[in-house]
């Protein structure tokens, strides 16, 4: 499966985290679209819109187990797609900034 390190990813670039709505309320990456795993297929028509018509798309969760299955049905899909490793507990861990629903710093749950 494709993995991307969190320290590889630019400013700008593609994130989506498929984390639920308190994890998300709690602390997520700023500018990343949020479609909860739960959620993912009905909603999949989100993402093709808002995705880079021919850049990645990084996967992101807590740990990394979620986004690996988001992952391998994007690729299935014939998307390029990457799931990031650790997670946002590595995104957090190597000083991303995360941030809540109104803008003010978060945390990741």
């Amino acid at each position: 499966m494709p993995t991307v390190q969190v320290t590889d990813l630019a400013d700008g670039d593609f994130l989506l985290d498929v984390r639920e709505d308190d994890e998300w309320q709690a602390g997520h990456a700023a500018g990343a679209l949020h479609i909860p795993m739960s959620e993912f297929v009905a909603r999949y028509g989100e993402l093709t819109e808002a995705a880079p018509q021919d850049g990645r798309v990084n996967v992101i969760c807590r740990s990394g187990g979620r986004s690996a299955q988001v992952t391998m049905y994007l690729v299935q899909q014939g998307l390029d797609a990457a799931n990031v490793d650790g997670g946002m507990g590595a995104w957090a861990a190597a000083g991303r900034p995360v941030v809540d629903d109104e803008g003010k710093p978060g945390q990741v749950v």
